[in-house]
Formats: structure tokens, C-alpha cells, sequence
């Protein structure tokens, strides 16, 4: 039976396209028929098989047919159902064709929105969680703890490592209030020695510049300096200083305690009853805040400390025994070398044994004592904490004798003194008398006799600078003992001098030559005083050797 034209027609167009369909291909079978693909609306379409001669016709469903697509464009999936603007299809394109002829399937428009807002909606919410990071404060450290291993070790060697540094700056608050002070120096645990500023609104009598020992303390009052302190002048002024011996365990006393305590030769026992705070930042440098005990004597048991991860300490907060609040802060990169004051021992030096030469100058320093005849004395003798004494005279090593008019810093009192083998002598002079005794006179003349004073009764030196006076006596009869140290050089007045320590606290400063320019005498306060000595011509013996008496010192 012969199909009729339309339907021959219709067999031979491409659906939807009004184009003929090219026939199959000799020995060839024919292409399978392609399975239906579910519609947007959900509802999938069913497999109608093809009927001869006929397209392939959907199956209808209650839902109304999609409107026609051009040819080579699938449909959008899940695309809104209704009429179509005009002019969206061609001429003769048939709604019910299934579009077997269509490419496969690519992402729909819809899917891409999808992933789009999918990837859009995870970057916010990485964005978010970030930002509630970085806007949320910091997570605290722990609450304390005990200290580690590492903690308690380096408590331990905190001390050796300051030795090891050598020296700091330092910045010292005690106190509150009206009763503050403020010290600004440097500590130097080498030597070891304490040079500060004093200042602060309860710093009183001990406004001005401090230098201390582990044995002894010196100030140089400066009442009218301004009440913040100020950097020290690395070299010290050379007078005014005074021998302060404050109560232990408060003021400037339990000051330098503590900081000269901060240094050690030796690792303390690892204490493991410490505790570790909390992390913090000084001048740019991470330390541990820790609360540990220390041997290094001070009020409180357990001091917090800002330690370092090399162990050095950055600052300490305690009491002082008396129990005033007590900060401690150290620069450890401002170290200088501060240079102690003349009482405390001038510069420090490596001692070592005398070269032959130094020991030649050494034995034979009493011919040239005798030979040169005499010196010029000027006294610096800081005694106690109640007598500082300076002045000025004359030493005969020919006679052997020796002439002093000394002055009392902080009373004003003058006193005659004159020394010689048979003792020494002492006779209050007037306020308004000479200011010191004449000086060996050109041409050999008889000194005048102030006061009346001549010689002493025989009677051993009363305070040690009777006791520098005799020995400066005594060198012009015989050398000094041995052994003897050369401390290091030095120089005075212009000369270049070896600085040689003998036994009995006594130092020489012999010059090339082998003449004396200074004597020193260690006190038994740990402090040192010392005789200036400018050679000159031996004044001539004197003949009368009439006694002190009381009309005499008058």
C-alpha cells in the first residue's frame, strides 16, 4: 500500500525542520531509537515506540505542550511554562516532535546559576569565618602554671648570665607617692659597682649621684638638682663625696643589695616551687613573666620576673625587706663602663705579679725618697660617715716629719696634725687661722712655727690617715713590704705611673722615675684615702723640739 504524499512528506523532512531526511546507507542498520529524557516539569516523557512511516510522537499528558524551540537549541530545563513571545520558532516546526536530532546535553543556564551562587554562598562564608577570626581578641595564654624544666633552669642561671654580660643600664622605682624615689644608673656586676642619679619626690638627702659597693656607699648630695634624675656623667666628679652608711634592708641600702644581689659566679639550685604567668614584650624582645624565688637578697620571697629565652632578666617586681614596692628595669643594651670614684679604688686592673724592673723601683724607693727630700701633701680622706677630711701640707723624709691642716667637709672644724717617729699630734686650729701650714720656703729659710706646734708627744696614730701619714714616714727608712702587686697603670697630674699594691692595704703610684705621686691606704670601711704627692726641695731640720701643749694649739 503506498503511503499518501503527506505522509511521504513527512517521513522525509527532519522534524521541525521542513529539510529531507537522507536515506539509510546500504548495508547499514539503522540507528537505534534514542531513549526520552525527563522534562523540567518533573514528569518524565514515555518511550513511544516509532510507528512506521510516522515521526516519533510524544505520548500527551495532562500538562500543556511546550511551545517550539529553533532548531539547534534544546530547551531550557525548568524553564517557566506559557506562550512564547512570537517569533521564537520557525515556520512549520511541530511542538509534539521529540527533537531526536538534538545535541547532547549541556549545563543549563539554571545549573550555572546554581553553582555560581553555590561557590559565591561558600567564598562568604569563608570571608565570614575569617573575618570573625581576625575581628575576635587574641586567645589569652593559660592560667599560671608550674615552671617547666627549661623555666626553672633558666631562673637558675639568671644570675651567672648578668656576670657573664658584664654591666646594664637601669631604672629603679621605690615606693609611691610622696615617699617615690627614682634611680637611673648603671650596675656593673664584673666589678662589682653601683653608679647612680638619685631623684623623686622622697629621695630628701640622698638627692644626687651614688656610688656603691657590696661594702660601702658613697653619695655626692646635690640638693638643688632637679627631682627627675638624669644619666650620670661617666666620669665622676672627682670631689665632694661622702661615706653614707644608711640602715640595712631600706633606702639606697636595700637598693644596691638588691642589684649588686642580681650577680653571681656560680648557677643558684634549680627551684621548681616558681610559677609561669604569662607571655609579654619589653622593648620589642618576647619574655616570660614568672614568679620564682632568688638568691639574690631582697624582701620578697618570690619576685615576678621578665625573663628572656637566654636568660636574662629584663625586669623585677618585689618588695625590699621593709616592704616597699620595688620595680627594677634594665637596659640590656646600654652598657658602658662606669668609672668608680677614687675612694672606692679608681679603675679596675689585673693584678699580677712585679716584673724585675718594677721590683728594682719598688726596693729602691727609700734612697730616692731621701733624696728628694720632701713633697707637698694634699689629703682626701673620707673617714665615716660622720668625718670627711680634706687639707693640705708637707712631708719631710729627711727629718722623717710631717705637717697637716685638715678641714672637717661637714663641720667646717679645722685641726693641726704633725707626725714624726715619736708619734702624732693633734691641736684644734682657729676657724679664722691659715688655711694651710707654709710650704718649704726657697732657700732653705726656718718654716714659722703655726701655733705653736712642733713636735708630739709619743703617742701611736689615732685614725687611719695617721696611720697613711706613718706609713709615707716610714717609707723613706726602709722599702715597702712584699709581696707586691702591680695593680695596672695609671696616670696623675700628666705622669704615667704603675699603681703597685703591698701588704697592709697600701698602694704606691711611682712614676718612671720611681718617685711617689700618690699614697693610698684601704680604711677598714672599705673605702680608700689617699695622699697626693708633688716633690720638692727638703726644707731645712729644725732644732727645736719643744712638745705639744695646750697653749701651744691655741
Amino acid at each position: 500500500m503506498e503511503p499518501s504524499p503527506d505522509r511521504r512528506t513527512r517521513r522525509d523532512r527532519a522534524p521541525g525542520t521542513g529539510a529531507s531526511t537522507p536515506p539509510p546507507e546500504p548495508g547499514r542498520p539503522p540507528a537505534p531509537p534514542r531513549p526520552h529524557r525527563a522534562t523540567a516539569r518533573g514528569d518524565a516523557d514515555q518511550h513511544v515506540p516509532r510507528e512506521p512511516g510516522r515521526g516519533h510522537r510524544r505520548s500527551r499528558t495532562s500538562v500543556p505542550t511546550r511551545p517550539g524551540t529553533t532548531v539547534g537549541r534544546r530547551r531550557r530545563s525548568g524553564a517557566a511554562t506559557g506562550p512564547r513571545p512570537a517569533g521564537t520558532g520557525r515556520a512549520g516546526d511541530d511542538p509534539a516532535l521529540d527533537g531526536a536530532g538534538h545535541p547532547p546535553d549541556r549545563p543549563t543556564r539554571r545549573r550555572a546559576a546554581l553553582a555560581s551562587l553555590g561557590l559565591a554562598a561558600a567564598a562568604s562564608a569563608t570571608l565570614l569565618v575569617a573575618g570573625l577570626h581576625g575581628a575576635s581578641p587574641p586567645r589569652s595564654d593559660p592560667a599560671d602554671r608550674p615552671l617547666t624544666t627549661d623555666e626553672a633552669e633558666r631562673v637558675a642561671a639568671l644570675r651567672v648570665t648578668n656576670v657573664r654580660d658584664l654591666r646594664a643600664g637601669v631604672r629603679v622605682t621605690a615606693g609611691a607617692g610622696r615617699d617615690r624615689i627614682e634611680l637611673l644608673g648603671w650596675v656593673d656586676w664584673a666589678r662589682p659597682l653601683l653608679y647612680l642619679d638619685v631623684g623623686g619626690p622622697g629621695a630628701g638627702a640622698d638627692r644626687g649621684l651614688v656610688q656603691a659597693t657590696a661594702a660601702a656607699l658613697l653619695v655626692r648630695p646635690a640638693p638643688a638638682a632637679l627631682p627627675t634624675p638624669a644619666r650620670p656623667p661617666l666620669v665622676p666628679p672627682p670631689d665632694r663625696w661622702r661615706l653614707r652608711e644608711p640602715p640595712a634592708g631600706r633606702g639606697l641600702a636595700a637598693v644596691r643589695d638588691l642589684l649588686l644581689g642580681l650577680g653571681a659566679d656560680r648557677l643558684d639550685p634549680v627551684a621548681r616551687d616558681g610559677r609561669w604567668l604569662r607571655r609579654d614584650s619589653l622593648a620589642g624582645v618576647p619574655v616570660d613573666v614568672l614568679r620564682a624565688s632568688l638568691a639574690a637578697p631582697s624582701g620578697d620571697p618570690r619576685p615576678t620576673l621578665w625573663l628572656d629565652r637566654d636568660a636574662r632578666l629584663h625586669r623585677l617586681a618585689g618588695r625590699l625587706p621593709d616592704g616597699t614596692p620595688v620595680t627594677v628595669d634594665l637596659e640590656r643594651a646600654d652598657r658602658p663602663a662606669p668609672h668608680p670614684v677614687d675612694a672606692l679604688g679608681g679603675r679596675a686592673g689585673q693584678p699580677r705579679p712585679l716584673t724585675d724592673d718594677e721590683a728594682d723601683r719598688l726596693a729602691g724607693l727609700p734612697a730616692r725618697l731621701r733624696r728628694a727630700g720632701g713633697a707637698a701633701v694634699t689629703v682626701a680622706a673620707p673617714l665615716d660617715p660622720s668625718t670627711t677630711l680634706h687639707g693640705v701640707g708637707t712631708l719631710n723624709w729627711s727629718t722623717p716629719s710631717a705637717y697637716l691642716t685638715v678641714t672637717d667637709d661637714d663641720t667646717g672644724r679645722r685641726t693641726l696634725r704633725r707626725a714624726g717617729p715619736g708619734g702624732v699630734a693633734h691641736a684644734q686650729a682657729s676657724p679664722d687661722g691659715p688655711g694651710a701650714p707654709p710650704l718649704p720656703t726657697p732657700g732653705g729659710l726656718p718654716l714659722p712655727t703655726p701655733g705653736g706646734l712642733l713636735t708630739a708627744a709619743a703617742r701611736p696614730p689615732t685614725d687611719a690617715l695617721d696611720r697613711l701619714v706613718e706609713a709615707a714616714l716610714r717609707a723613706g727608712t726602709r722599702p715597702p713590704d712584699q709581696p707586691a702587686l702591680r695593680i695596672r697603670t695609671d696616670a696623675t697630674a700628666g705622669r704615667a705611673v704603675d699603681v703597685i699594691e703591698v701588704p697592709g692595704g697600701l698602694r704606691w703610684w711611682l712614676d718612671r722615675a720611681g718617685l711617689p705621686r700618690r699614697l693610698e691606704l684601704r680604711t677598714t670601711r672599705n673605702v680608700w684615702i689617699h695622699l697626693t704627692l708633688t716633690p720638692t726641695p727638703s726644707p731645712p731640720k729644725r732644732a727645736d723640739s719643744r712638745k705639744v701643749g695646750p697653749s701651744d694649739a691655741e
